[in-house]
């Protein structure tokens, strides 16, 4: 019998309509576009206006993955929602998402791993077709992250942009979809990148909000340097391990944290730049929606065979890579 492996056999993405440019923010902080440019290669992010979460982004993307596979919400099994900015703690946002999209007959959890979650979900979701548990599973990985952005810290709020994709995972036994998969952890990196409050440890309070604590905090240079390092290895790692060279490799999809982190990330695996999924410019860091956009906006260039390394990098610290067969 021929080894089950989980295909992604449909992808879609949603983001928002409003563009925040470098240009706006100029107005906002004390920053200019081509301090922004040449150091994240970021030129305009998007945000969700309005009283809405995200799971209103997954939504429209999940419902716009179900008409492209020509399935309807019913016939989803599983569903793992990666994001670290759930509509609230409780319940989680997969439940929500389900009821919104009318998947009555799937169960689901929120998977929260930073900008590394979506691969932590696309290999965790793959378990569940190997085993034969399901049939079905779909890996949303989508972020609002302008909701814990403090506009006022002119370091954090150049970065991060909302936007949300999904993928489907079906099962496949001619050898295509996710072949191997590398994911790390090192929690000793938590306090460098975080949202200090909102917790258990520290619940809201007056100190708190007062703090600005339930913003994003992070130490660029702490994190920028543990970044550019260990997604470049570990990208490296897969294809050592599973015997591939640069010239095997169809297509890189970065996390896209930063264009300096991408290029050293590609130059570490000796992928040619023309071979590199990048939109870090249009959308700026999304967190887990990074690569299932980068996915989405490639799909009209992608073969089935391809093959694809996934690589990404967030706080925790977290960080993997993954191997992958495009499968249509």
């Amino acid at each position: 019998m021929s080894k089950v492996h989980a295909a992604i056999t449909a992808v879609n993405a949603f983001v928002p309509e409003y563009i925040l440019t470098n240009k706006e923010l100029e107005g906002m902080v004390e920053t200019n576009d081509e301090w922004i440019t040449s150091r994240t290669g970021i030129k305009e992010r998007r945000i969700l206006k309005g009283n809405l979460g995200t799971s209103d982004m997954a939504t429209h993307a999940v419902n716009g993955l179900l008409e492209k596979r020509g399935i309807s919400a019913e016939e989803i099994d599983l569903i793992i929602f990666c994001t670290t900015t759930p509509d609230m703690v409780f319940p989680a946002s997969a439940n929500i998402l389900a009821h919104k999209i009318g998947a009555t007959n799937a169960w689901g959890y929120d998977l929260n791993a930073a900008c590394s979650g979506f691969l932590y979900g696309l290999a965790t979701g793959s378990q569940f077709i190997e085993t034969g548990k399901h049939q079905k599973v779909l890996v949303v990985g989508g972020d609002k992250m302008s909701s814990i952005i403090n506009y006022k810290d002119r370091k954090s709020c150049i970065i991060f942009g909302d936007g949300c994709g999904a993928v489907l995972l079906e099962p496949n036994t001619e050898g295509y979809g996710v072949i191997d998969s590398i994911l790390k952890s090192d929690g000793s990196g938590g306090p460098y990148l975080c949202q200090k409050a909102g917790g258990s440890l520290r619940p809201a309070s007056h100190e708190t909000v007062d703090n600005d604590e339930h913003f994003l905090f992070q130490e660029g240079q702490a994190v920028f340097k543990f970044a550019v390092t260990n997604m470049a290895d570990v990208a490296a790692e897969i294809m050592e391990k599973n015997k591939l060279s640069s010239e095997d490799i169809d297509w890189l999809v970065p996390h896209q944290a930063n264009k300096r982190i991408i290029d050293a990330t590609s130059n570490r695996c000796g992928i040619a730049p023309e071979k590199v999924m990048i939109n870090i410019e249009k959308y700026g860091n999304t967190t887990n929606g990074t690569i299932p956009l980068c996915l989405w906006e490639w799909e009209q260039k992608l073969k089935k065979g391809d093959n694809l390394i996934l690589a990404a990098f967030g706080g925790g610290f977290t960080w993997g890579s993954l191997y992958l067969k495009w499968a249509y």
